[in-house]
């Protein structure tokens, strides 16, 4: 079949030092395994319609969520992410992602967050925070429930910051502790004032217009439909299949 999907051996290269080793019985092949996986996030698929070249689909599921679990996709994002070497310009912005009704069970157990769905005008949704660099490579998400602020999410991806000159962001980051945070990691904030602020800031108009740059990779994010639709309940599932929508587009 020519359009199955197959990591590359550069890929590969990169990603292998972050699968962990096998104890005992040999894993299966390392590059059809996470190509199936990456097939499945792409285009959507049922996990027992996995074409048969990918091996059984339950390896794949199996796979994946003792994965995610650990975090492994997660580590490999973030080491992939910390190669990026940027040190002029990043972009925060976030998006909504639309909830499937299969993964959008709201019941917290023991203690945990839920689903970190939320329910808007729209519908239930889930929402996308991001961080790229100038080559349109992310370098850190969050993903919380769909209704919260940009405040909370610029708070939590704050401490991730890397050392850079400038950040690009919309209206919705506009907030004085926010740009007094940016001022003490020594990081100009390129930030259009809200219409309601009483003291007007100024910025950049030309360097602002970039920041669609980041709306790009959110396209290209939305294109692996098991992102832009979210069918997993399980809130590290999902970010595991952004960290590899991420990896992919990197």
């Amino acid at each position: 079949m020519s359009d199955l999907y197959w990591l590359t051996d550069a890929q590969m290269t990169r990603l292998e030092p972050c699968f962990p080793k096998s104890h005992g019985k040999p894993r299966v092949d390392h590059r059809r395994v996470p190509s199936g996986i990456i097939l499945i996030n792409r285009n959507g698929l049922r996990w027992r319609d996995v074409p048969r070249e990918y091996g059984p689909h339950k390896t794949l599921y199996n796979r994946r969520k003792r994965w995610s679990d650990k975090g492994v996709f997660a580590q490999m994002m973030a080491g992939l992410a910390a190669e990026h070497g940027e040190k002029q310009t990043v972009m925060i912005d976030a998006t909504y992602l639309k909830a499937h009704r299969t993964a959008s069970g709201l019941g917290a157990k023991n203690g945990g967050r839920g689903r970190l769905i939320g329910r808007i005008k729209g519908g239930m949704n889930a929402r996308l925070d991001a961080i790229r660099d100038s080559k349109g490579r992310p370098i850190d998400v969050f993903v919380p429930a769909g209704q919260v602020s940009d405040y909370i999410s610029a708070r939590a991806l704050l401490s991730n910051l890397p050392d850079v000159d400038q950040l690009l962001g919309d209206r919705g980051y506009d907030a004085d502790w926010f740009r007094d945070a940016l001022l003490d990691k020594g990081i100009r904030a390129c930030i259009p004032g809200r219409k309601q602020r009483r003291m007007p800031v100024r910025n950049d108009k030309r360097r602002y217009k970039r920041r669609n740059c980041i709306e790009i990779m959110f396209g290209r994010l939305k294109d692996r439909r098991r992102v832009a639709t979210r069918y997993d309940r399980c809130p590290k599932v999902f970010c595991s299949a952004i960290a590899l929508a991420a990896l992919v587009i990197s």
